[in-house]
């Protein structure tokens, strides 16, 4: 049995929605985040030794990392939702490794630099802000407008994001999408389409009535 080790509103909810759609049996083992830091609890190390979501266990092997996960629940199901068309193939693995090496990065800058303020001591806030501030408006913010232009791009051709067909790799896009529209960054038409159709999917609901908390749907 498949064994989602799943924290709550983090990236582990799209292999619950990848399971959804390939029609694979798992159970959940749920955890919640520090309250305070809003990090993994130490409990995840017990599964793999950087105690991140998301990993799966399946008997006795643990499989880390999203990417991974996705081809490892892929293969085991015969390559479903990875296109066999050589040009949709080759998008396939580009935007399967895109998602995490390139869209995440500014989103987690993002993130951190916009909580550098309120978590510093009050004496030193405004320059800690003054500093945050200058990194996010002339790094990050525009690194993701970048980023979001170029995803209004591709998918003004086609519908998914390896051609006419939904693919594992709009599963893996999901989360940096969903996390660029829920920050306020401003998502196009297209993105906004995009998100709107993937949250219809009946497989993506499951997966939220069996994942609970998520704040990006």
């Amino acid at each position: 049995m498949i064994t989602v080790h799943h924290l709550e509103n983090s990236r582990s909810q799209r292999v619950l929605w990848l399971l959804e759609e390939l029609g694979l049996d798992y159970e959940i083992r749920a955890y919640a985040r520090d309250p305070r830091t809003l990090l993994a609890p130490p409990e995840l190390r017990a599964v793999h030794p950087l105690g991140k979501s998301p990993v799966i266990t399946d008997g006795g092997r643990v499989v880390a990392e999203s990417g991974a996960i996705v081809s490892y629940l892929t293969e085991r199901c015969g390559g479903a939702l990875v296109p066999a068309e050589e040009e949709a193939r080759a998008r396939y693995t580009y935007w399967l490794h895109y998602a995490e090496g390139s869209a995440m990065p500014p989103l987690l800058l993002k993130l951190v630099f916009s909580r550098l303020a309120p978590a510093s001591p009050t004496l030193l806030r405004p320059l800690v802000r003054a500093v945050a501030g200058r990194v996010l408006g002339g790094f990050v913010e525009p690194e993701l407008r970048r980023h979001a232009a170029y995803w209004e791009a591709e998918l003004a051709d086609r519908p998914w994001f390896c051609g006419a067909a939904f693919s594992a790799a709009d599963i893996q896009m999901s989360f940096p999408l969903e996390a660029f529209a829920a920050r306020g960054t401003g998502a196009g038409p297209r993105v906004t389409d995009w998100l709107a159709r993937i949250h219809a999917r009946p497989a993506y609901q499951r997966a939220l009535q069996r994942g609970g908390l998520y704040a990006y749907a």
